[in-house]
């Protein structure tokens, strides 16, 4: 039986592509999505002035590929946080965690705010951002049914990150706890 070898090429510009993408989320933390260019980034990424031309045409390609990569991601572990959560307040504990998580390290979740909000003007985008509001849903969808409870979950969680980049002290888990339980319990 012939087993399919991989293409260490194809391996390498893969794992090369990721490393731009996050190179990309760096650079818009520190400087916004004004500060990206395809030589900031590759210099961020330490990889030749040309790799991120090479591996994006544009810079919308660039921007694009971050949002999609961090929404995803983003998505996902809301996913896996909606599927162990059983409706009961020990699924919120949970999310309160990961959201305290993410206010841990604020640079990434600033970057994909400014990403996020490019998607405000850019209707393209839209699909990525829509896979997270989704996945808020789908969590929210655990502990009701209510529709106007889930849009208003939506809201307090999207507004809450966004908030936490706003203060010197940001909500702790205990904080986002107190809240989601008020919204959804």
């Amino acid at each position: 039986m012939h087993t399919p070898q991989t293409d260490g090429r194809l391996l390498k510009g893969e794992l090369r592509r990721q490393e731009l993408i996050e190179a990309t989320l760096r650079v818009v933390a520190r400087e916004g999505v004004a500060g990206v260019s395809h030589r900031a980034v590759a210099r961020e990424a330490n990889q030749p002035a040309t790799a991120a031309a090479y591996y994006f045409k544009s810079i919308d390609d660039l921007l694009t590929a971050a949002l999609t990569a961090c929404m995803d991601q983003d998505a996902g572990r809301m996913r896996r946080l909606a599927e162990e959560a059983d409706g009961s307040p020990e699924g919120l504990t949970a999310l309160a965690e990961l959201l305290a998580d993410v206010m841990a390290g604020p640079a990434r979740l600033l970057a994909e705010y400014e990403l996020y909000l490019l998607a405000a003007r850019r209707p393209e985008l839209r699909a990525s951002t829509g896979r997270w509001l989704d996945a808020i849903a789908g969590c929210a969808h655990r502990y009701t049914t209510d529709p106007v409870r889930v849009r208003v979950f939506k809201g307090v969680v999207d507004g809450l990150l966004l908030q936490g980049l706003l203060t010197d002290t940001p909500p702790d888990a205990a904080e986002f706890e107190a809240v989601l339980r008020h919204v959804l319990l």
